[in-house]
């Protein structure tokens, strides 16, 4: 059946409209990098510390369709920021057993720098790729804080940064990162997945700095994230107040399983640390 002018435009207009919206999570949205400030109580905060700035970086997922110029850019864009400290939490790569991605992006992620320090851990993705070979970067790089912590001082007064080892690939060790620090010091963890605030340690921690989840990826208005990579599904974005710590979740920066967001920006996280009165 011959269609006219006015049937074609209709139809045009139609698949052009849904051409963008199946469009939008894979080619716009993903792209849509937020740098997202939030203030973070946090108990135990020396005064001196109060509105420390901590830029978070994570889930990178450096490969297909996240080419090292986006990772470079973001990069860049991130040492142009008013910065205390970087932290990083892991899943810099997203290839399985290779290290070629391993090799490419942390020399990147080397020259990092902050007035107080860049510290990091390992994710999954780190782990899936080749833990040596990520492991041998994260020595080398300097940034290395897995299983153990740093103090940053501000004149009489400290805080510490300790580092687990991935909930799903290694040791959490988070008793053994902090085992050299004061009961009543302020005490930051690590660790690239949130599930780790349920786990087991006898250590008090003031708060703990997460990723892994990507908020999602997509999250649906009114019922939110459909999976979670997560066992306490609770644990999406943000911060969250646990039994046992404090709990700040980012979106992450790329992607995992399929190449999508909606709803759920990537973002680069700044966290300003309050002292709570």
């Amino acid at each position: 059946m011959p269609v006219n002018r006015r049937q074609f435009i209709k139809k045009g207009i139609f698949w052009g409209i849904g051409g963008l919206i199946a469009g939008y999570p894979l080619f716009i949205e993903r792209f849509r990098f937020q740098v997202n400030t939030y203030k973070i109580p946090v108990p135990n905060l020396p005064a001196s510390f109060n509105g420390f700035t901590v830029v978070q970086l994570t889930d990178f997922h450096y490969g297909f369709l996240m080419p090292l110029s986006v990772v470079k850019h973001l990069l860049a864009r991130v040492q142009s920021f008013k910065r205390d400290v970087i932290v990083c939490t892991g899943d810099y790569v997203n290839q399985h057993r290779k290290t070629t991605q391993i090799d490419a992006i942390w020399p990147e992620l080397s020259k990092l720098s902050a007035p107080h320090g860049v510290y990091s851990v390992l994710g999954n993705h780190d782990h899936w790729a080749d833990f040596s070979r990520s492991l041998h970067w994260l020595e080398k790089s300097g940034q290395n804080i897995r299983h153990h912590a740093l103090a940053i001082h501000n004149g009489s007064d400290k805080i510490w940064f300790g580092g687990c080892g991935d909930y799903m690939e290694d040791k959490i060790g988070l008793d053994e990162a902090f085992r050299n620090v004061s009961p009543e010091d302020c005490k930051i963890a690590l660790a690239h997945n949130p599930d780790t605030a349920d786990t087991y340690f006898k250590t008090r921690v003031d708060l703990m700095i997460c990723g892994h989840t990507h908020g999602g990826q997509v999250n649906i208005p009114f019922w939110g994230p459909p999976i979670l990579s997560v066992q306490n599904k609770a644990y999406s974005s943000g911060f969250i107040v646990t039994p046992k710590t404090r709990l700040f979740i980012s979106k992450g920066l790329g992607w995992a399983i399929l190449p999508v967001r909606f709803n759920c920006l990537p973002e680069i996280a700044i966290l300003k640390l309050m002292k709570i009165p």
